[in-house]
């Protein structure tokens, strides 16, 4: 006996319908996606129109693409010129050509210019620069395409770009020359070049200003230095006339022990810095005003076989000493007046303890 097919290998009644609507969608999609890949993705391609029957036709034909601009057809093949790359149905710039370009524009032009501005500075470079001595110098480009036709097609690109960036002549013998433009040359000057020049030009504005500048510095730093030396002056002429005070009174009170005088010199070398021993003029200004003070005798002695000047305060009659003395005398009596009632508190106890004891 034969196997028999299962009941549900083939639709029903019922599925059909069903099946049926599947299998047109499906179609229709597939339908779809064929139009959309053949129509926009993958193109079918068309023969190009040869170049030399572009003229002699009165119309394209549609059995044939038209040649596209910076390109050849023949026999119904594209062939882009050099410089330019096949892109679907045109012929487009080759963007490596380009920058291979520019970058020789950009040595050609940092050459010329710094060529130029030396010689604005320092008249060592050189003005005009002919064709064969600029690519002389300059070949071989390391950055750029190597190939020898690529090559001379982008060394004429950038021919083209320099001889509207730069200034072109011929000289004498027919040969092309080129020269970085005036303003462009300005750049590339040294910024030291670049301030002399500029000082050069505005010398007289710059001499004025720059002397009243120093003038006015001068007087400045003149003005400080005789306020300091005034303040110290000042001050050292206070030390002089305290020192001198406490050496009459202690000459006074020890009975002619010491001397009352002092030495100037040694009096000098005590006060002033090491760094002030050399400037004169401060101790100048202080012998000045020790001069002026009537408070202080100044005179001539013979301190060990030497002439010396000391100089020597009076304290009979002077107001600071008076005033010393008074001092003193409070101090004395404020001693004495502890000293008494610190005596006072201690005699207070033992005559309580006097006046409690019982008689006998």
């Amino acid at each position: 006996m034969g196997i028999e097919p299962p009941r549900d290998l083939l639709p029903s009644k019922h599925d059909f319908p069903k099946l049926l609507l599947v299998l047109a969608i499906s179609s229709l999609v597939a339908f779809s996606c064929n139009l959309f890949f053949t129509s926009f993705v993958n193109p079918p391609t068309q023969p190009f129109c040869d170049s030399n029957l572009i003229d002699s036709l009165p119309s394209f034909s549609d059995d044939c693409e038209p040649c596209p601009a910076h390109g050849e057809c023949y026999a119904g093949v594209l062939e882009c010129f050099k410089g330019y790359r096949r892109h679907r149905n045109l012929c487009v710039e080759d963007s490596e050509i380009s920058e291979s370009a520019r970058k020789i524009v950009e040595r050609v032009e940092f050459h010329l210019c710094e060529e130029y501005a030396q010689f604005m500075c320092y008249e060592t470079g050189s003005i005009w620069v002919r064709e064969d001595e600029l690519w002389n110098r300059l070949e071989p480009f390391g950055d750029v395409i190597l190939d020898n036709v690529l090559y001379n097609f982008t060394k004429e690109k950038a021919v083209e770009s320099i001889s509207k960036s730069m200034e072109l002549s011929l000289n004498s013998h027919g040969m092309k020359e080129y020269k970085c433009p005036d303003l462009l040359a300005q750049h590339y000057k040294p910024y030291a070049c670049r301030v002399r020049q500029w000082i050069l030009k505005h010398i007289l504005l710059v001499l004025p200003v720059f002397a009243m500048v120093v003038l006015s510095t001068t007087l400045f730093w003149n003005v400080c230095r005789k306020l300091r030396i005034s303040k110290r002056v000042e001050e050292l002429y206070n030390e002089v006339c305290e020192i001198l005070e406490d050496n009459a009174l202690t000459a006074k009170s020890a009975n002619d022990e010491c001397e009352p005088w002092v030495v100037a010199s040694r009096l000098r070398d005590h006060l002033l810095l090491p760094r002030e021993r050399k400037d004169p003029l401060i101790w100048k200004k202080v012998e000045e005003l020790v001069q002026e003070d009537s408070r202080v005798d100044r005179y001539p002695k013979l301190v060990k076989g030497e002439s010396k000047v000391v100089w020597e305060w009076q304290v009979e009659g002077s107001l600071s000493a008076s005033k010393m003395k008074n001092k003193r005398d409070a101090s004395k009596m404020r001693v004495n007046e502890g000293i008494n009632h610190n005596y006072q508190k201690q005699a207070q106890p033992i005559r309580k303890a006097e006046h409690k004891q019982p008689p006998f």
